[in-house]
C-alpha cells in the first residue's frame, strides 16, 4: 500500500475534539499558554467527549496561567483568585450553593482588604494577614471568618504551587473558636399549640403548612429531605421511611415514630390514588405560616431546622442514645456534632437517672452483708 492509500489515524469531529480512528476514543486537541495539548477524554461518544473538554480546558489553561506567573516569577493575587476561581467551578463535588458561598467568601475578603487584588503574592507577609484578620474577625461571624481565611490560604497556596513565593503567610492567622449554641426550642405543649394556631389561621394552605410542620418535627428531615419523600419511601410495613436525597448524598432510614405513623395514614387515607412516586407533602416550606403562628403562641421565632433540633430533642429526652439520632439525623461523625448540640440533655438524663441508684434501697445488698463483699 503506498501513502496515498494509506487510512488516516487520526478524524477532526469538532473544534478541539479528534478521534483515534483505530480505537474510536476521542481526544481533546488544543492550545494552552502556546502549548499544543493533546489527551484522550476516555469516551467514544461525543457528547460525553463535549462535557469533559469543558473541565479538562480550564483546567489546563488554569495551569498554563500558573506557569505564565512562575516564568515571569510574578504573580499579583488576582492572577492566583482567577486560578482559585477556576478550580472552584470545576469541582464536581461542590454543591452549586456550596461554590456560590465560597465566591461570597472572595467577595467579602477582597471588600475588608482594599488593594489586595492588585498585591504582589511575594509582597504579602504574616504581619498583613494578620493585622487584616484582627480587623475582619471584629465584624463577621466566627464561622464566616473563619470560612473567609480558608480562601485566603488556598489562594496563596496557589501561587506557592506557582513559585511566586515560598510559604503561606495565611497560616498565620489562628482561626475563631465556634461556640453551639442550644438551641430555643418550643416545650412539647406549645408546639401543639403552635401547630393548632397554623391550621386555625385560616390562610390559603394553613392545612398543608400544620401538616408539613408536623412532618419535619416528626422525622428530623432537613426542609428539602422532606419535600422529596414519596408515598413509594413510606413503608409501613416495617415502619420507616426511606430518604433517597439528602445534604450529603447518603440514602438513610428513619423509623416512624408513632405520630409520624398516624400523620402518615390520614394523609394516605386522604390521597388514596396518589402514585406511589408522588410527593408524600404538597407544599415545599411554611416559613410564614410558622413565623406568624410563633408571635401568636409567644415562643420563640423558630425556622425549619429548629423542627429537626427539636426531633432530636423529643428523642434524646425520650432515653434515645445521642448515637442513634445521629444516624436519624444522618450525620455522618458518630454522633460527635450531635454531642455538642444535645449533651447536655444526656447530662440531664444523667442526673435524673442517678436519683434511682439507692444502696439503702437495695434489698439484696441491706439483706445480705455477702453480697457487699461479692460487689
Amino acid at each position: 500500500m503506498n501513502e496515498s492509500e494509506r487510512q488516516p489515524s487520526w478524524a477532526k469531529i469538532k473544534p478541539y475534539l479528534v478521534r483515534y480512528i483505530p480505537s474510536g476514543k476521542i481526544y481533546a486537541r488544543f492550545r494552552a499558554g502556546g502549548k499544543l495539548i493533546q489527551r484522550t477524554l476516555k469516551t467514544d461518544r461525543v457528547s460525553v467527549a463535549e462535557l469533559r473538554l469543558v473541565d479538562f480546558m480550564k483546567q489546563e489553561r488554569a495551569k498554563a496561567e500558573g506557569l505564565k506567573a512562575e516564568a515571569r516569577g510574578k504573580m499579583k493575587f488576582a492572577d492566583a483568585l482567577q486560578i482559585f476561581l477556576n478550580r472552584l467551578d470545576e469541582n464536581y463535588r461542590l454543591k452549586p450553593r456550596s461554590k456560590d458561598y465560597y465566591k461570597e467568601r472572595v467577595n467579602a475578603l477582597l471588600k475588608s482588604w482594599p488593594g489586595l487584588k492588585d498585591l504582589d503574592v511575594a509582597k504579602i507577609n504574616k504581619t498583613d494577614c494578620v493585622e487584616w484578620a484582627a480587623k475582619y474577625r471584629k465584624q463577621s461571624s466566627a464561622s464566616a471568618f473563619n470560612n473567609t481565611i480558608s480562601v485566603l490560604r488556598q489562594v496563596l497556596k496557589i501561587a506557592c504551587e506557582a513559585g511566586a513565593r515560598y510559604e503561606n503567610p495565611g497560616m498565620a492567622i489562628s482561626r475563631s473558636a465556634i461556640r453551639l449554641k442550644a438551641p430555643t426550642l418550643p416545650e412539647p405543649g406549645k408546639f401543639i399549640e403552635l401547630v393548632s394556631a397554623i391550621e386555625n389561621s385560616k390562610v390559603k394552605a394553613c392545612y398543608l403548612a400544620a401538616d408539613f410542620v408536623r412532618f419535619l418535627a416528626f422525622g428530623g428531615f432537613r426542609k428539602n429531605e422532606a419535600a422529596n419523600i414519596t408515598w413509594g419511601d413510606c413503608d409501613f410495613e416495617r415502619g420507616e421511611i426511606l430518604l433517597r436525597i439528602t445534604k450529603n448524598g447518603e440514602v438513610r432510614r428513619v423509623p416512624m415514630i408513632d405520630e409520624m405513623r398516624t400523620l402518615l395514614e390520614r394523609l394516605r387515607a386522604e390521597q388514596r390514588e396518589e402514585a406511589p412516586e408522588t410527593p408524600v407533602m404538597k407544599i415545599r416550606e411554611c416559613q410564614r405560616s410558622l413565623d406568624k403562628a410563633c408571635k401568636q403562641v409567644g415562643i420563640p421565632r423558630i425556622t425549619h431546622h429548629s423542627l429537626r433540633h427539636l426531633f432530636a430533642t423529643i428523642s434524646i429526652e425520650s432515653g434515645v442514645d445521642i448515637p442513634t439520632v445521629s444516624r436519624w439525623l444522618g450525620h455522618r461523625d458518630g454522633g460527635a456534632l450531635a454531642m455538642k448540640v444535645y449533651g447536655h440533655l444526656r447530662d440531664q438524663h444523667s442526673t435524673v437517672m442517678a436519683q434511682k441508684v439507692s444502696f439503702s434501697k437495695s434489698a439484696a445488698v441491706v439483706g445480705n452483708p455477702r453480697a457487699c463483699h461479692a460487689l
